[in-house]
Formats: structure tokens, sequence, C-alpha cells
């Protein structure tokens, strides 16, 4: 698929995946039978697989800002969050089969019940990244990246920008949230001031012995 523009939520619009990847702690709440990463994999397997994994994750939130910007610019704010309920779950399904991996979008204060709720792993590094945050880290340096139970598992946080307050922040315009309402009557995904850290994109490849 030519992978048209780019965006993610009218806030995902983030991707400082240029960054080098610097692989963090597991977070302190996640068990140590999980923190176990797999024997079989080589600290070079680990690198293709962390590459694969960023290189996913960077076209998606490449591709979600193109088309959020896209529409912004032709039809206003609210046809941003048309695109997140209608564009977004196609791509990321589309890019998942492309690179072999699972692409999601979570957060812990969710707008998409079916796609945004993180899992308990996910949730415990989204409130690692809100420590790390808090201790005076970078946002463009909150990764996660590790090898448990069988899968690959990689997360990076993603930062609310000025755009993003349009559909996400504290004063939103009435037909930008009667669309929100409309897709998302259970939203918890506003409120948001720039630079807290909006959610988080994911990327989960089954190894299946591939280590």
């Amino acid at each position: 698929m030519q992978h048209f523009l780019v965006a993610v939520s009218a806030a995902v619009l983030l991707v400082g995946c240029s960054e080098q990847v610097s692989e963090t702690a597991t977070p302190p709440d996640v068990s140590t039978s999980q923190a176990t990463a797999d024997p079989a994999t080589t600290a070079v397997d680990k690198a293709r697989l962390t590459a694969d994994a960023k290189a996913a994750v960077m076209e998606l939130g490449m591709t979600l800002k193109t088309q959020l910007q896209t529409a912004i610019k032709s039809s206003g704010p609210a046809a941003a969050v048309d695109v997140c309920h209608k564009i977004a779950p196609a791509v990321a399904e589309s890019l998942s089969q492309e690179h072999g991996v699972k692409l999601t979008r979570v957060s812990l204060k969710n707008r998409n019940p079916d796609m945004g709720v993180p899992s308990d792993w996910q949730r415990s590094v989204l409130q690692d990244f809100e420590a790390r945050k808090a201790a005076g880290e970078s946002l463009d340096k909150l990764v996660y990246n590790d090898v448990v139970d069988g899968e690959h598992r990689f997360m990076k946080a993603i930062p609310t920008q000025a755009v993003c307050l349009n559909c996400h922040g504290v004063d939103i315009k009435p037909a930008v949230q009667a669309k929100i309402d409309e897709y998302y009557p259970n939203d918890r995904a506003v409120g948001f001031q720039e630079g807290d850290i909006r959610g988080a994109f994911v990327a989960v490849r089954a190894l299946d012995g591939e280590g």
C-alpha cells in the first residue's frame, strides 16, 4: 500500500523516532518471570528486532501525522477525528502485516475502547514513562524495548504537541467535541497540555522460536 500521508489522533502527532533507541530496564511492577529475556536471543537478534520495531512505529506515526495534517488543513480540526476513527485502524493493520508486528497506540487516558486500552504490561510501561518524565527525562527518550514471554515488545511515548490540543486539550471546540461524542461516547482522552505524555506507540512481534 502506498502509504498515504501521516498522523495520529490530533494528539498522536509525535514521532521523535529518529532518536537513537536506548534500551531501558523493565518497569518495577513487571514480574520477574516476564522480565527474563529469551536466552536464545542474541544481542544481534535484539538489535534487528529493535530496528524493525522502530521503523514500523516511525512509519505509522509519520503516515498518521500526514493524514491528520491534510484533513485539518482541508476541512478543519473536526476532520481529524474522522481520520482517527476511520483511517488510523486500517493504516495500523496494513503496516502491521507489512512489518510482521502488531502495531497499536495505547494510553492511560484512552479514546478508543477497542484499540487504546493498555494491557497490564503496557500500563506498567506507561506508568514507568510518567515516572521517568517526572524525574526529568526527555519525552523523546522514553522508549521500552525487551524480549519477554516469546515476543519482542517495543513502546515509544507519544508527546502531546500543540496541534493535539484541538482534540485532546482542555478547551475543545463544539464541532470537534460533537464528533468525538459521536464516535467515542466514553472518551477519556482529554485534558492534556502540551508536553504531556499522550500515550505510546506499541510494536509487538511473536518470535516463534526465531530468537
